[in-house]
């Protein structure tokens, strides 16, 4: 039985692969799906809770889904809480693939799944856009750093002596900084003026540059064992080039592990993003990242009177983190050459 026929016998794996698939497919079609742009302000609409669905007009009549023009009343001095007042009279029909969106609204009323921030932008298609840089850093940042890992690992494996020692020792040298705290040390010096696609770019980079130094001890340990097999004994026997024999007969064995570890490792950046961002040292403002949305949790009143702004980027993150762990633990299983089918 295939890695593949074990994987599908975990259901739990399988869910986890196909919400991250959803979650990565709805962020590079973020400009189709999301009703409206990622800083596109709404006048009076700011801090509106999730807007309700309605199917039926105040006289009982149905109309199809529809939503009404929605704005907040006064503050209540006791609770701090504001009145949601919604004009019955005019509802905006809901309508489904127009414009070059998913979902709009016909009329004054505009539709809010998961509310607004303070600035009256639509927290649903923010959630989606900030989606493209909190998980593609994941993806790009194992990339690099797994691709660095892998060489430095392979080299000092088959190579062995003085480069071996010195190439450990780097690595030993980084794994005992605090991986965190070096972060933010790094973002800290980035130019306030840099752009947030620079930005991106540097904090990929800066997080690729510190982190392979696990992968690339445990990669070494595995060349250091495959080398002596009978099949690279021959290759050299025979003459075959150092880097013909690492990448055409040792390193494809370790592609077991650098899948498995690779899906492992993708939360940690992900995480790491949100941390950068939740502090101010991430993706700035105006545009949107599950860490720098999250940031509102700082204040106690957000927190107390419109949650909705920090539980979509928590759940969001949360679920992403989590899937990354199921489909790691069901990948290890699959391929797991002593597993019992």
């Amino acid at each position: 039985m295939g890695w593949w026929s074990r994987l599908r016998r975990n259901p739990l794996a399988v869910l986890s692969m196909g919400v991250l698939i959803l979650f990565y497919l709805v962020a590079v079609l973020a400009p189709w799906v999301a009703p409206y742009g990622a800083n596109q302000s709404f006048e009076n609409g700011a801090l509106l809770p999730p807007s309700s669905i309605y199917w039926w007009n105040p006289q009982g009549e149905f109309i199809g889904a529809h939503v009404y023009p929605a704005t907040l009343g006064s503050v209540d001095l006791e609770t701090g809480q504001r009145t949601l007042r919604l004009d019955r009279s005019r509802p905006s029909p809901i309508r489904l693939f127009h414009a070059g969106h998913l979902f709009d609204t016909f009329g004054d009323g505009h539709i809010h799944l998961l509310g607004t921030d303070e600035q009256g932008r639509d927290e649903f298609s923010r959630l989606l856009y900030g989606a493209r840089f909190s998980l593609f850093i994941g993806i790009v940042s194992t990339t690099i750093s797994f691709s660095i890992g892998t060489a430095i690992g392979a080299i000092a494996g088959y190579v062995g002596g003085l480069l071996d020692n010195i190439l450990m020792r780097l690595s030993e040298v980084l794994m005992s900084v605090p991986y965190i705290y070096l972060l933010v040390a790094l973002a800290a010096v980035l130019p306030a003026q840099l752009s947030n696609t620079d930005r991106f770019v540097l904090i990929t980079v800066i997080i690729s540059t510190v982190s392979w130094a696990g992968l690339a001890r445990v990669i070494r340990g595995q060349v250091l064992s495959i080398k002596e097999s009978t099949f690279v004994l021959a290759a050299r026997a025979i003459g075959t080039p150092v880097q013909q024999i690492l990448w055409r007969h040792i390193l494809p064995q370790t592609t077991t592990y650098l899948i498995i570890a690779a899906t492992l490792a993708v939360p940690g950046f992900i995480v790491a993003e949100a941390v950068l961002s939740l502090v101010g040292l991430g993706i700035q403002q105006p545009d949107p990242s599950w860490g720098n949305m999250l940031s509102l949790s700082t204040n106690a009143a957000i927190l107390l009177l419109h949650p909705w702004l920090v539980w979509s980027p928590a759940i969001a993150i949360i679920t992403t983190v989590l899937c990354f762990n199921l489909l790691g633990d069901g990948l290890r299983d699959a391929f797991d050459p002593k597993r019992i089918p």
